[in-house]
Formats: C-alpha cells, sequence, structure tokens
C-alpha cells in the first residue's frame, strides 16, 4: 500500500502530517528514505525518525472545543499546538483543520480511514459554522454565500446560510478551503469578528465548554461511521 495510508492506518499522525514528515525526509523504508510516492509491502521495516512506529492502540474519538489561538497541528515544534494543549495520554491526530483564529468543534482520532472519510471534500460531508461579521447581514449576502463566491481561482460550493441575528449567521459547508469563509466575506465586502464551528456531520458542539474536551458517545459513534459507510 501506499506509504500515506500505512502511516494513516497505524494511527501515528494524520495524512497531513505524514506530507510533512516525508518532505523532511524523517520516514524510512528498509533504510531508505521514504516519499510520497512510495509503497510498503507486508515484508518491509517502516522507521519514523528511526524508530519504530508505535503499536496502535484502541480506537480513540474526541471531540474538542478549540480556542482562538490554538494551532492545529501535531507537530510539537509548534507553539500552541492541538496535541500540547488537549494533553492526553493516548496519541491521536486532528480531522481537517480549523484556523488558528477560529474557535469550535474539532475530532481528533487515531483511526485514519475514518479521519481521511471525513476530511475527504469529494464525500461532501456537512460543516456546520456560526460566523459574526462587522455589519449587518443582508439577505443578497446570505443569498450570494449560498449559492457560491469565487475565492482562489474558483467558485465555491453551494452551501446552506440562514440568519441568526442582525451580525451573525450559520452557513453549512460541504468543502473545507483554506480559510473558506474569511475569504468568501471578504470578497463580498465582508470581514469575519467571530468563527466558529458548531457540527461536524452528526457531531454537535452543544454545550461543550471552549478548551475542554469529550469523548464521544457509542450512539454518535455510530451513526458517524453509517454517515461515512465505515
Amino acid at each position: 500500500m501506499r506509504i500515506h495510508k500505512y502511516i494513516s492506518l497505524t494511527g501515528f499522525c494524520s495524512r497531513r502530517e505524514t506530507d510533512r514528515l516525508l518532505k523532511n525526509g524523517r520516514i524510512s523504508i528498509n533504510g531508505e528514505v521514504a516519499n510520497k510516492d512510495s509503497f510498503v509491502l507486508e515484508t518491509d521495516t517502516v522507521l519514523i525518525d528511526g524508530k519504530v512506529i508505535p503499536q496502535k492502540t484502541s480506537a480513540v474519538y474526541l471531540a474538542f472545543n478549540k480556542p482562538v489561538g490554538v494551532t492545529t497541528t501535531s507537530n510539537p515544534g509548534i507553539d500552541g499546538n492541538i496535541l500540547a494543549y488537549i494533553e492526553l495520554s493516548e496519541r491521536v491526530f486532528a480531522v481537517g483543520r480549523l484556523d488558528k483564529a477560529s474557535q469550535g468543534l474539532i475530532l481528533l482520532t487515531n483511526d485514519g480511514e475514518l479521519a481521511n472519510r471525513i476530511s475527504q471534500a469529494d464525500y461532501g460531508h456537512e460543516k456546520e459554522y456560526e460566523v459574526t461579521v462587522n455589519q449587518p447581514v443582508t439577505d443578497l449576502f446570505l443569498q450570494k454565500m449560498a449559492q457560491g463566491v469565487f475565492i482562489l481561482d474558483s467558485v465555491t460550493k453551494p452551501a446552506k446560510t440562514e440568519l441568526i441575528s442582525k451580525y451573525v449567521f450559520r452557513i453549512t459547508l460541504t468543502q473545507g478551503l483554506n480559510r473558506q469563509i474569511r475569504r468568501m466575506c471578504k470578497t463580498l465586502g465582508y470581514e469575519v469578528e467571530k468563527l466558529e464551528r458548531i457540527r461536524i456531520m452528526n457531531i454537535h458542539l452543544h454545550a461543550l465548554e471552549v478548551g475542554k474536551w469529550r469523548y464521544l458517545r457509542d450512539d454518535e459513534l455510530i451513526e458517524l461511521k453509517k454517515g461515512l459507510e465505515i
């Protein structure tokens, strides 16, 4: 199998983190430095930083309410990284990303298959956000946000929008372009003052306090895996 899938199945880190390790020459196969096109056979020895990949323990699934200022990365060399903040004994990685200036729901797991299914845009899984902007939200603004906005050389996919109050709206996306909502708003003449993710598929933020995390309930996990066809 490809090196990305192999590392992902071990639960050591996400595919995005694997990319970083490969780029820095930190993964080897049978003593040879691996690259993004490397394949792993059953008899191969794969090392990270010259060490055997830790044996994966039981699967872990967490919901975390990320505060502003925490960076969604497992890289220990980055100040304010998400793993240093939650201080969990089990090794997990974040599913997808949420920029440093934003807050809200992040899922963390050591289940590579589940993480990849959620993160891949082709599957079209919903993620819902509550957004506060610097001027009154108009019907025309909501309509344009829902229809699609030209950013990053393409038009965003159709979205669902809902007015919450004079300066606050909700938007449900099925893709995750870099700083997508902020770029969409800016294109339409708005500035985002607060951005909070409140839902990923069937997992809701609800009353989880900022900076706190919890394990997913069994019923949540069953429904989540059903929606991912796992």
